[in-house]
């Protein structure tokens, strides 16, 4: 399952916590735009300030753990 696929299918601690292993196994695949610690949280802090923690984009603030995976999400790809 591809990362983006695992990343819509979060919905409480345990598909976190497998999309969390997957990110982190996504990381030796060299397509990250942020590759230090501290670029990741600017991208992933920017993402959710710019966003309203996902809220602009239609994610759910019902649902933490998706907003939580998306914040990491975009800590690989947000500039």
């Amino acid at each position: 399952m591809e990362l983006h696929e695992q990343l819509d299918q979060v919905k409480d601690a345990n598909t976190f916590l497998a999309f969390a292993h997957a990110l982190a196994e996504d990381k030796s695949n060299g397509d990250w735009e942020n590759g230090t610690i501290e670029a990741f949280l600017d991208g992933a802090i920017a993402w959710a300030e710019d966003s309203n923690f996902g809220v602009d984009q239609g994610l759910q603030g019902s649902n933490p753990w998706r907003q939580f995976a998306n914040f990491l999400y975009c800590g690989k790809i947000y500039e």
